[in-house]
């Protein structure tokens, strides 16, 4: 039978989701259920939860959304007081059953379970350093690997603090770990804490029941209470009903978070630097409004993520906002690809414009990114047949000029149209008016951080950790002609 292939977005893909709870007479599994569930914008494709109890781990893990890899009878199977939960969007290794998460290996001091957000940039050297002609390797991902050097800093003598540790020294990348152990629960982030991870208590913070999770949305799923992020650099340590925490620093970089987090990748109800993504993306359509204002009738953001952008543009220009797109919120990553005559015929399976509001109307669509340009094509097409009489677009993010190799799926850079284009070339292929992104200044004046506290890569490949020329060589295809050449 042929396949057709799914057309990929025309936007930053995913990084993964990571999830912990360490709780007495809890059940932590459906906690953790419903915390990766919170988190099942960073990967939709496998989900899997490991459950300690007492000296046995139980592992669940397929591929599919929260909803179809776990239901309530397996959530019963799996009691214990430590659960490790993750969602998985592939960055490295293929999407197979295999390199699912959690990854579970077992020790001289017993089994640990490991959950991975982020991508390694030395994987082929770290999997040299872990192969002792005795490792079994089940999967093809980074994270299997910091799994393995672990197992061996501890086999080889090292208790679980320092066995992390000098497993944490071989890697070299973004990773934002939950690591459940027999002694407790560790969370970690890389020196420059590159991907976001954050941890909260249940119920009475004297009891000591912890949470982990990559955003707060997943601790106020669970009515979990924010205390702290994991900082840059950070291993936390719980122990099971302590309410003391060990912290301490094992690696000192500058800050580096990813600045996607803040535009697209985190949910706008979570916290950070303080406030909701919400009010931050609000602020950065304000910027974009001054930055590039335009005369027309209507703003429209593009579901769902350029929403708040929209009304923020629409509350500083003071031109109207409407919904002139409706999203179907029911399409997942598995749905049934539509045959290339349906494409030719213009089924929309994820967008449709409403003609009503569109109809006669000078209209300015918002949206967070172009990557691609491949679907913004397509929706200028849309708004046109919805009756738009013109269509100008504003991107709330400056242009994406180079892949990302720390957890975020870019494609080689001959694939970025804004490393090929010029702002008006690019504003010819999406057949738009007028098009103008928003400036690295303002996105950053936006937030409530220091400049320096972002990785912003994609934007100017100014990367925070030296890579390997074939690292490099892998997806920075060309010198950027366009945008970023200009």
């Amino acid at each position: 039978m042929l396949q057709v292939e799914a057309e990929r977005p025309d936007r930053m893909e995913e990084a993964c989701g990571v999830f912990a709870v360490l709780a007495a007479e809890q059940s932590v599994a459906n906690l953790t259920y419903f915390g990766l569930y919170a988190l099942q914008h960073r990967g939709q494709e496998s989900a899997g939860i490991a459950v300690f109890n007492q000296d046995k781990v139980r592992l669940h893990k397929d591929m599919g959304l929260v909803s179809q890899v776990f239901d309530q009878d397996v959530l019963a199977r799996m009691p214990g007081n430590l659960a490790i939960g993750h969602n998985r969007y592939s960055t490295t290794g293929s999407s197979k059953v295999c390199n699912a998460q959690p990854v579970v290996l077992m020790t001289r001091l017993g089994a640990f379970a490991l959950a991975h957000n982020g991508n390694l940039v030395n994987a082929p050297d770290l999997r040299k350093a872990v192969d002792n002609g005795q490792v079994e390797f089940t999967s093809t991902t980074d994270s299997e690997l910091i799994a393995f050097a672990i197992q061996q800093a501890v086999n080889g003598g090292l208790d679980w603090k320092a066995g992390i540790e000098a497993a944490l020294h071989l890697c070299k990348g973004a990773f934002s770990l939950v690591i459940g152990t027999p002694e407790g629960l560790f969370a970690i982030r890389d020196g420059h804490g590159i991907r976001p991870l954050v941890f909260g208590f249940l119920g009475d913070q004297a009891a000591g029941q912890w949470v982990v999770s990559s955003e707060t949305c997943g601790l106020e799923i669970i009515g979990a209470e924010y205390v702290d992020d994991v900082q840059p650099g950070e291993l936390v340590q719980f122990k099971l009903g302590s309410a003391d925490l060990l912290r301490e620093r094992w690696s000192e970089e500058p800050n580096r978070l990813c600045v996607f987090e803040m535009i697209y990748f985190a949910r706008p109800d979570s916290r950070f630097f303080g406030e909701s993504l919400y009010s931050y993306r609000q602020r950065i359509g304000r910027t974009l409004a001054r930055e590039s204002g335009v005369d027309a009738d209507l703003v429209i953001g593009v579901p769902d993520s350029g929403i708040p952008a929209a009304i923020g543009f629409s509350q500083e220009s003071g031109i109207p906002y409407a919904d002139g797109l409706i999203k179907n919120r029911y399409v997942g990553r598995t749905f049934i690809q539509p045959t290339q005559a349906m494409r030719e015929a213009g089924i929309r399976v994820k967008l449709n414009p409403l003609p009503d509001v569109l109809s006669g109307k000078r209209v300015i669509v918002i949206d967070d990114s172009i990557v691609r340009g491949t679907t913004s094509r397509k929706l200028v097409v849309a708004l046109r047949d919805a009756g738009a009489t013109e269509v100008h677009m504003r991107i709330s993010s400056p242009p994406v000029t180079h892949p990302c190799f720390y957890g975020i799926d870019t494609d080689t850079q001959d694939q970025l149209i804004a490393a090929r284009l010029t702002l008006e070339e690019i504003k010819e292929h999406l057949k738009v008016d007028s098009l103008a992104y928003l400036s690295k200044e303002g996105m950053v004046e936006a937030a409530k951080a220091e400049s320096g506290h972002f990785c912003s890569a994609c934007f100017d490949g100014q990367y925070p950790i030296p890579m390997d020329r074939d690292v490099m060589a892998s997806k920075l295809m060309l010198e950027p002609a366009g945008i970023a050449g200009s």
